[in-house]
C-alpha cells in the first residue's frame, strides 16, 4: 500500500490525513521549506520506492480533467519548473482537458473511448518497463520503451 509523502507535496496540493489521496487547493498552503518539496511543479511522490522487482498499483483519478500519474527517479529535480518526461526522470500519463496523453517529449495522445477513472501502473524495475492500463476496461493505455533506472530508487 502506497502513501504520499507530505514533505514532497507542492504547496497547493493538500494530502489527506492518511496520505492516500491528494487534491488541488486554490491557495498555497503555508508549509515548511523542505529539500524534497516540489516548489513550482504540481507534484507529490510516495514515501515508498522501488529498487527491484515487479510492482502494480492503481490510482483513482475520478472524473478530473487535469491529472498525471506515473513514476519518477528519486533524484528528480524538485525546485523550479520540472519537465514531466523520461529525459527528466519521470514516466507518466495524464489528462489535460479532454485529451489523455503519454507525457513524453513531445506528448503522445492516447486514444481511449472515454477518460479512465482509475489508472493502473506497472513497473518492472529490472526490465526498465513502465506501463499504464485502464483496469476497468482491462485495456492497455501506454507502455514506455525500456529505460535504465541506473540502480536508483523509483518512486510512484
Amino acid at each position: 500500500s502506497l502513501t504520499l509523502d507530505p514533505d514532497t507535496a507542492h504547496p497547493r496540493l493538500a494530502l489527506s490525513r492518511d496520505g492516500k489521496s491528494v487534491r488541488w487547493e486554490d491557495t498555497r498552503r503555508a508549509v515548511p521549506e523542505h529539500p524534497k518539496r516540489f516548489d513550482s511543479s504540481r507534484c507529490v511522490l510516495a514515501r515508498e520506492g522501488f529498487c527491484s522487482g515487479r510492482h502494480y498499483w492503481e490510482v483513482q483519478v475520478g472524473q478530473g480533467t487535469a491529472w498525471a500519474v506515473g513514476v519518477a527517479k528519486e533524484s528528480v529535480r524538485r525546485k523550479g519548473r520540472v519537465s514531466v518526461k523520461p529525459e527528466a526522470g519521470i514516466w507518466a500519463v495524464g489528462q489535460c482537458g479532454s485529451q489523455c496523453q503519454a507525457l513524453t517529449s513531445p506528448a503522445v495522445p492516447i486514444s481511449l473511448p472515454e477518460a479512465p477513472e482509475v489508472v493502473g501502473v506497472y513497473l518492472d524495475y529490472e526490465a526498465g518497463r513502465v506501463a499504464f492500463f485502464d483496469p476497468r476496461r482491462e485495456a492497455p493505455m501506454f507502455a514506455y520503451p525500456p529505460a535504465s533506472f541506473g540502480g536508483e530508487r523509483v518512486l510512484p
